[in-house]
This record gives structure tokens, sequence and C-alpha cells, in this order.
């Protein structure tokens, strides 16, 4: 990835944390780099705002949006937003750093996609839209542009920067937002939109992974516009004759002008994705219990088949089982019509035979005596005797289990075998073959297969991922130490991951691998802590309380701001879980301050030193027209005297002339 050295947010450290290495995108509002967290040492996207856009309460207010939005979805396919801020002028956000592609690039590539990938792809959409929907958000921009696609084959989908609560219908102003290929009827007409106007677009999106065009274009926005307002969504198999029938019944359902006729909302239409994926898979063009996932190539590989079937592109085919039906009955059929003449034959042969037969048992009687006394002392004195692998070679190290084996008459083979293991240290003996216990000749070699210690996995668990998700990848790969540890805080979700750890305290998120089987330590959040600052101590210890925290009264301190007996801050170091007590430091009210004494003084001078020291005054405001032509006669408190920080101080003059 190229560094573009004329942006001056290249190179720079984002709020002391973030350093931005490369741009990965640029938007309307907003630009998205490559950047390094080095407080997790990992990867992440950072979007920054555009500079010009700074000053608009509006776009910034929208922007900020985004941040809670996604912040509020904990689920595999939305892309995770960990942080928020503003840095100088500029607001960001920080965001889960995925590499790989959009849809918009592999369509570009590909053109159209067969109908299995495009269910795929819909499926992961509606999932993630769905648990939006759930949430009360809707996502009102949902294209191409926004559906991420990983290079290990996650599909996500992010920029969340035009959703908005779904608890009403919410109307998009004088302007109209959002992509105009993908905005659904009511958008265009009435300007709002709820859970449908996203299924509408999920719709558009599928009728351009199944076609490799929109449904509608024209040279100007409106045109597009008036024909979402007024023209219904073509069958995608009128521009695509391979389209499934099912598949051309949910992209019409989705892309009804009527938001009334559509589904409600993504778990509806995921729902009946399943159903379609079902009866595609299980109807009569299907030719394999499994289909496949993986992309073609640019240029796709011919049919081996004699003629084409539907959906030939979408399935996983056998070699060789074409035809073979036939083939086998044809075999079945010519070993069942024996020639009459051949089984003449063989009926004289048989009695030419039968005369023999005593004799050929007499030889086998003798054979067989003087091959038992052969065989006897072959198995029991001569090479042939049998020996078992010891089974404690296991965990002993190599050079001590070959000279074992030498004991017992076997040589060991070279070279030596490998394996991971859970349980036998690297570079001990794990197994042997044959294997432990088995019974081998005398002089034979067995291999001994060496422990390289624990498989190395690559640790997927990240900060923000749902608990029972990051239960299921431990359970799968590695082993939970203890309950999960709750910890509160401001930035990731309740009931999310916060951090993953080692069995030596270090995180393992970002860190690359960790080895099979070992323990993982989660630490989980509990959700924020109450902000208790400004409150009594009565009502900062209730609002604790009820998250499971105790408090208790701290330090005391001085505040300008904060009233007598209120809480300044919480003086215990973060991190903070439930059942631990936090000291609270209490404020005493403001500062006694000394009076400075001025009498004699110009007004001018007079006013600024009691201005710096925090007084509020009292004074005739006449003084202001020529301070340099007043002198301060007096002050009340006196200079020298201590009164409180901000308290009012009453000033005399006299003329200085």
């Amino acid at each position: 990835m190229s560094v573009n050295t004329s942006d001056p947010v290249i190179g720079r450290l984002i709020d002391g944390r973030y350093q931005v290495r490369s741009r990965i995108a640029r938007g309307g509002m907003a630009t998205v780099y490559l950047a390094t967290d080095l407080r997790l040492e990992r990867r992440v996207a950072v979007k920054v705002m555009h500079g010009h856009l700074a000053d608009d309460s509006q776009f910034k207010q929208r922007f900020i949006q985004e941040a809670r939005s996604a912040a509020r979805l904990a689920h595999p396919n939305v892309v995770n937003v960990f942080d928020q801020g503003q840095d100088d002028d500029s607001a960001y956000l920080v965001m889960e750093y995925l590499p790989g592609i959009t849809l918009r690039d592999l369509l570009r590539e590909y053109g159209s996609l067969t109908g299995q990938q495009t269910i795929d792809i819909a499926e992961a959409v509606l999932s993630g839209l769905a648990a939006a929907h759930k949430a009360g958000i809707v996502h009102r921009d949902l294209k191409p542009e926004n559906v991420l696609l990983a290079d290990d084959g996650r599909i996500k989908i992010g920029d969340f920067g035009l959703a908005r609560a779904a608890s009403a219908n919410t109307a998009t102003g004088a302007a109209l937002l959002g992509t105009i290929a993908y905005l659904s009827p009511e958008l265009v007409t009435r300007g709002v939109a709820d859970t449908r106007s996203d299924i509408y677009a999920v719709g558009i999106m599928m009728y351009e992974m199944l076609t490799g065009e929109q449904p509608f274009t024209g040279e100007q926005p409106m045109q597009i516009a008036y024909q979402h307002a007024n023209e219904s969504v073509p069958a995608p198999s009128s521009r695509n004759p391979k389209v499934p029938r099912p598949l051309d019944e949910l992209v019409l359902w989705a892309t009804e002008r009527d938001p009334e006729r559509r589904p409600r909302d993504a778990r509806e239409a995921l729902e009946q994705l399943k159903a379609v994926a079902g009866e595609i898979d299980g109807g009569p063009t299907a030719t394999a219990p499994q289909r496949t996932m993986v992309l073609p190539s640019a240029v796709p590989a011919p049919d081996p088949g004699p003629a084409p079937r539907p959906f030939a592109d979408d399935e996983t085919q056998v070699f060789g089982t074409r035809g073979a039906a036939p083939a086998a009955t044809a075999r079945t059929a010519t070993t069942d019509q024996v020639p009459v003449r051949q089984q003449v034959r063989d009926e004289a042969a048989q009695k030419k035979r039968r005369p023999r037969r005593w004799i050929a048992v007499l030889v086998i009687l003798v054979l067989l005596i003087a091959g038992g006394g052969t065989a006897g002392w072959y198995f029991f004195a001569g090479p042939g005797s049998q020996v078992a692998v010891p089974r404690d070679l296991q965990g002993q190290t190599p050079e001590a289990a070959t000279a074992e084996l030498a004991k017992l008459g076997l040589t060991v083979s070279s070279p030596a075998g490998q394996a991971y293991s859970t349980t036998v240290p690297a570079g001990r003996v794990a197994a042997t073959k044959p294997g432990l216990g088995a019974f081998v000749g005398k002089g034979k070699a067995v291999q001994l297969i060496v422990s390289q210690g624990r498989k190395p996995i690559d640790f997927s668990i990240t900060a923000g991922m749902p608990l029972a998700t990051a239960k299921d990848l431990i359970a799968k790969n590695w082993k939970l130490a203890g309950d999960p540890k709750q910890q509160f805080s401001d930035t990731v979700a309740q009931d999310t991951v916060i951090d993953a750890q080692g069995e030596d305290g270090k995180s393992l998120i970002g860190s690359g691998q960790y080895g099979q089987g070992l323990p993982v330590s989660l630490i989980v959040s509990a959700g924020k802590l109450p902000d208790v600052a400004g409150k009594s101590f009565d009502d900062a210890t209730a609002a604790l309380k009820a998250v499971g925290v105790g408090a208790t009264q701290g330090s005391q301190d001085f505040s300008h701001t904060v009233p007598e007996g209120s809480v300044i801050k919480v003086e215990t170091s973060a991190p903070y879980a439930p059942g631990q007590t936090l000291a609270l430091t209490i404020s005493k009210g403001p500062e006694p301050v000394v009076v400075p004494t001025v009498v004699g003084q110009t007004w001018a001078k007079a006013k600024q030193q009691l201005l710096d020291a925090g007084f509020q005054l009292d004074y005739n405001k006449f003084a202001d027209v020529g301070p340099n032509a007043f002198t301060v006669s007096k002050t009340s408190p006196d200079g020298g005297s201590t009164a409180p920080w901000g308290s009012t101080i009453k000033v005399n003059f006299q003329s200085s002339f």
C-alpha cells in the first residue's frame, strides 16, 4: 500500500495513541486511514472527518452518530467500532481493520455472481442488518461499497454514517441522503425511511449481483430516482436466464414499491432467504448435498458434461459419475449371459480333476507337518519372534527411546517423524510408528514421532467480540481459564470482550498465534461506570451500588467548580470491576485566596491583578473609560486578607490627577 506523502494526516499520531500509516479510502464526509493502535499494538482503521466539515455542527453530529450507532451493535457481520474522539479540530472514530475488498470491487472483477454466491453474501448482509434492526437502527445507506469481504472469508457491513433510530419513521430533510441507485421509493417521494427501506436496498444489491447491472440507469440522478418511485424492479431472470425462480421471487418481494408489501425487517427477509437456499439445494437442479462457497475464476471453466444444466456454476460436481449407472448395467448383463460352449468345457475339466483330489490332500498334510516345525522355530526363536513397542517411550528423549528399543532387538528408522501434541513437551517422543504397544518382529525398524509442542493457532478473538462467540472459539482451540472477569469500560459494549489473556497474564489480542489447548482468561465489559462527578456523596454511593460497586470517602480537595461536600472524582485507579470499593475525592469548596494589595495602583493594573487572583469585581464602571486616570483608594475585603476564590471584591477609586 503506497503512502500518500501529500496527505498531512499520514504519519500523524492521533490522540497520542493511533499512528496513521496510509490512506485506505476517501468518501464524502471522511477519509479512512490504516493506523496502528500503539496501546494495544494492533492495526485499526481510523475514519477522520474532512477538515472543511469540522465547523458544520450537523455533519459533526452525523459523524458522531455513526460511532454511536455502530458501537451499539456486536455482531460477526457488522464492522466493530472501538473508539471515537476529537483530536485538534478533527473528529475521528476507530474501527476494526478488515484487509480485503468491497462487494463493489468483486462486481467490477466478475460482473455478475452465481445464485449461490449471491445467497452467501446476502445472508451475511441480512444477518448483520437483522442485528441493527433489532437494536432499533436503520442503516439507510446500504450499497456494495459498504459491504466488506475480508481476506479470511468474513463478510461485514459498515459505514453507519447515515444510520438513525428506527423507533419512528426517519425523514431525511430537504436533501436526499444515501446513494440514488439504492434508495427506496418512499425515500425518494416522501423522504422517510424505516427498516423496509434497508430491505429495498438489499434487494437492489441482490439484483446487481445476479445480473451484473443495476435495474435502473440514467444520465442524471433524478432520472434514476424517478424510475425507483414510478417503476417496478424487473425480475433478475429477465436479464440473466440462469437465475432460479425462487431468487427471482425473493428479489421482487424485497423491492416492492409499496413498503407494506415488503418483508417487515431483515430478520423476516433472512428467514425467507434461508428457505430459498434450502429450496435451491434440495430441488431437482441440485447435484450435491453441499453447495460450494468458492468464487469462480475470472474465466469460467467449461462444463465437462454433455449438456448444460441450470445452476451448474453454483454446484460442486464429482468427476467420473456421469454415465456410471449404464456402464454397471452393461457389465452385469455380460456376466450373467455365459456362452453354452464355455459351460460344457468347464464341466469336462472338473470331471478330470476329481480322481486327483486325494493326492492333493496327502501333499497338503505333509507340507503342514513340515511347515509347522519351521514356523514354530521362526516365530518363537527365529527372526519372526514378536516384541511389543514399550508404551513408556512416550515422553522420553529420542536418545533414551532409541536405547530402549535397541535392548529389545529393534532399530530406529531415520528421519524421525514430527507431530503436534498438547500433552507431550516439544522434543520428546509423542508416539511411534507402529504405535505404542504394537507387536513388531525382532530386527524391524520403529519410527519415533517427536513432539513439536502445541500446535500454534491464529488467535482470532478481538475486543468487542460477543462473549458467546469468544467462548465457542476457546472451546474449539484452547481452554477457558475460570469464569470471565468483568470490568467497566467506556468504549466496549456490555457483555463483549475487552481483553483475552494468556497463561502469563499478557494480552493475546492481536498477538498472532497461541498454542492449542493453552488456557485463555477473558475480561468482559460490564458496561460503563456511572459518572459520579458533581454528585453528592450519598447520590454517588447509590449510583455505584446499582452496578455492584461500593464507595468510600477518600481525600478532600478544594474545587472552584464542585460544591462543598460533592464528589470531585473517583480516586481509585482504573480499571474498575463489580464488587470493588472505590475511594471518592470530596470537594471542600473554593480555595481561600489572598486578596492582592492594590490600593494606590492605577485601575488598569489593579483590575488585572484582582481578576487573575480569581475574584469577581464590584466597582463603578465609569472607571473603565479611563483606567489609567483612576487609582484604587480602598478594597473590601482589604488587601492581604483572604476570601473564597470566585467571591466579589468591592473597589473604590480616586482620581489620579
